[in-house]
């Protein structure tokens, strides 16, 4: 019989919490330049500039057919080659960027390609520059149409960046480790940090659902 015995992961909860806190903020850093990197490779994957589609045809292909944890290497342990070297969390917080830009791409064109030409000739004949269009007629609807795939990347992108642990970045999983090899319970925890991310995914599916009703005004994915 297995004896519980959480009172060690209690008194280091503290390490927990604050690599919690890393993870919230690596989580929300990647979230919303990530989105920014999405926004303009969808606008240039939708553009008639053949050589930008390309380009961006192969960043998206490499980082999705690419396993995140490499990825996260080469940033880490590649560039020092180049003359960049990175911290841990610096590091992290690049290749987070980078691979939702990828997938956060793919997700934004869908929205735009969803938009009626007609929309955007009506625009036109408005006297509408091509940046007001873009900003009036096509984002805003593209992003609401594609909003609950974009969340459940958000999601998905917090609970991957327990990898970043394996450079040395401070972040919760990290954190655990060290508790783990401090106090030799393992199974309390992993319990433990299993239900912190578990709080974090609900609390951020929340704030998202408010931010769906205050941008859209009604929920989509209902």
């Amino acid at each position: 019989m297995y004896h519980f015995n959480f009172e060690p992961v209690f008194a280091g909860f503290g390490q927990l919490l604050i690599g919690a806190w890393l993870t919230i903020q690596l989580s929300v850093a990647a979230m919303m330049i990530g989105l920014v990197v999405s926004i303009i490779c969808a606008a240039g994957k939708t553009s008639g500039i053949a050589p930008l589609r390309w380009l961006i045809n192969v960043y998206i292909e490499v980082i999705r057919n690419t396993p995140f944890l490499v990825q996260i290497f080469f940033i880490f342990f590649g560039l020092p080659s180049l003359g960049l070297r990175l911290t841990p969390n610096s590091a992290a917080l690049v290749a987070l960027i980078v691979n939702f830009g990828a997938y956060g791409t793919e997700i934004i064109r869908a929205g735009i390609e969803s938009i009626q030409k007609g929309q955007v000739e009506a625009g036109t004949a408005l006297g509408l520059s091509k940046l007001q269009i873009f900003r009036y007629i096509i984002i805003k609807p593209a992003l609401r149409t594609v909003y609950p795939s974009l969340t459940s990347q958000f999601i998905y992108l917090m609970l991957t960046s327990s990898v970043v642990s394996a450079i040395s970045a401070d972040d919760l999983a990290a954190a655990g480790n060290n508790l783990q090899s401090q106090t030799f319970a393992s199974f309390e925890v992993y319990i433990v940090i299993t239900i912190m991310y578990f709080v974090m995914s609900v609390g951020f599916s929340t704030i998202f659902s408010l931010i769906e009703k205050a941008a859209f005004k009604y929920p989509l994915s209902r």
